[in-house]
């Protein structure tokens, strides 16, 4: 229970309290004392009105007045006179003499303190201004422990009191901040439990209906952070669904494309001289085709294949991916170049690298054709102290926010309707295999521009 919230709010209030309590101990008891003394002086006071009524008293009935007032004597000053009204045998020197007139507070619970931790007998003179204006001074001789005692007795009444009052108070707040906290946030907790238990249900999300403000938002942020949570699950389960059944089209389309490639063989041979042109760029993207498809039927291993790294002519690998795409313009008015130099080596896995360029290339022509406006798609190359830079821009109309905001990732940075969104992921992940970094260098109205760095070194 003491380590629990509620139970610590009970330790810390009263605490609190007790030390609220001794600030106010210490001014109390000081004023305690000042009325005490007070009282003496009036007693005394009093005691000296039998003496000026009649100059000559009983001995008996001077002492009677004297042990009425707890004093020893009593002097008393009237019109600049100073005159000893009573007064009796005393036990010893004063020891410490208290002016009431010049005191302050400070001063006051000075000397309380001083008298409460002084346990020794002493006789103190008191001195004070008469009640009623009765003259110009009044002073006392007293000894302190009944003064003492009676303070004693009043700073533990006191120290009862407000131990009784910081119980009170702390119980209050605990039954307060278990009805209004505690509660609240096991209610939190047992919802978090109950979403845990399975997350994919969209029913165990937490319904916000907490009054107090701080764990209102904190709810909001558990319903958001739920949402998502169970959104992003649903979504992984329709990826595991959706690439056992591409592994297993991927399966089938391999033998079909395979027997395809026994075909191209007797095309080959044909005479026709657009066959005969035709038929290596078919090769090509058959052999390319099936070696896709291989490569989705090892993504059920959660990653592309490490690349198989070899010298190539980049010049010569960017001229056959646009005339790939060439194929598919149509009639549309959109025009392709290259600027990359003819001897330009690079050291790579080509497969890859031509998957990366393609896919731009394509989602490049994709903006274009789909905008219905005229356009240019431009591949150039360059070589860095430590890096070769492949840039690929277009004029097209640009990425919408949404599209720049999950650029990268699948399934949710698709720009054309009815796009998947697979290819950037794909194009990213390629680079990064390579060690490169792909990025996204400008996007507006003037169109689109990634730039592609691979760098020079061994790739592991």
């Amino acid at each position: 229970m003491l380590n629990s919230l509620s139970g610590r709010f009970l330790i810390l209030t009263t605490v609190f309290v007790m030390l609220a309590e001794v600030l106010i101990f210490v001014p109390s008891v000081a004023r305690f004392r000042e009325d005490y003394l007070f009282d003496r002086l009036e007693r005394a006071q009093i005691a000296s009105l039998a003496l000026l009524a009649d100059d000559m008293i009983d001995p008996d009935l001077e002492r009677e007045l004297l042990a009425n007032a707890e004093v020893y004597n009593v002097a008393l000053q009237r019109n600049a006179t100073r005159e000893l009204m009573l007064s009796s045998p005393m036990p010893g020197a004063v020891s410490q003499s208290y002016d009431l007139r010049k005191a302050g507070p400070l001063i006051l619970m000075r000397d309380a303190i001083a008298r409460l931790v002084d346990p020794a007998p002493r006789l103190i003179r008191v001195i004070g201004y008469p009640s009623r204006e009765a003259g110009q001074l009044i002073e006392v001789t007293m000894d302190s422990m009944p003064l003492r005692d009676a303070m004693l007795e009043y700073g533990l009444r006191i120290l009862l009191l407000s131990a009784v009052i910081s119980v009170i108070t702390a119980l209050l707040l605990f039954l307060a901040v278990r009805r209004l906290l505690v509660k609240p946030i096991k209610g939190v907790v047992a919802e978090m439990r109950r979403f845990s238990e399975a997350p994919e249900d969209a029913r165990r999300i937490i319904r916000p209906s907490a009054g107090v403000l701080e764990l209102r938002e904190a709810e909001e942020a558990l319903k958001s952070l739920e949402t998502q949570l169970s959104a992003s699950l649903r979504q992984k389960e329709r990826l595991a669904q959706l690439g056992g059944a591409v592994a297993r089209v991927s399966h089938d389309l391999r033998n079909i494309l395979t027997s395809a490639q026994l075909f191209t063989d007797r095309i080959e041979m044909s005479e026709d001289p657009s066959v005969k042109r035709m038929a290596p760029k078919l090769v090509g993207s058959i052999t390319r085709a099936v070696s896709l498809c291989e490569n989705t039927l090892a993504f059920g291993k959660a990653e592309e294949p490490a690349p198989v790294l070899t010298q190539f002519n980049l010049a010569e690998l960017v001229n056959e991916v646009l005339e790939a795409e060439r194929l598919a313009i149509d009639d549309h008015d959109l025009s392709l170049s290259e600027d990359i130099p003819g001897s330009l080596q690079m050291r790579g896995d080509p497969e890859q690298i031509y998957r990366v360029i393609s896919n731009l290339v394509r989602n490049a022509r994709q903006a274009i054709t789909g905008s219905g406006e005229p356009g240019e798609i431009s591949v150039a190359a360059r070589v860095e102290d430590d890096a070769w830079v492949i840039e690929v821009t277009d004029t097209g109309p640009g990425l919408p926010p949404k599209a720049r905001d999950h650029l990268f990732q699948p399934f949710q940075g698709g720009v054309r309707k009815g796009g998947a969104g697979l290819g950037l992921a794909i194009v990213a992940e390629l680079v990064r295999n390579h060690g490169g970094t792909l990025r996204l260098a400008r996007s507006d109205d003037a169109g689109t521009c990634f730039e592609i760095r691979l760098p020079m070194g061994d790739v592991g």
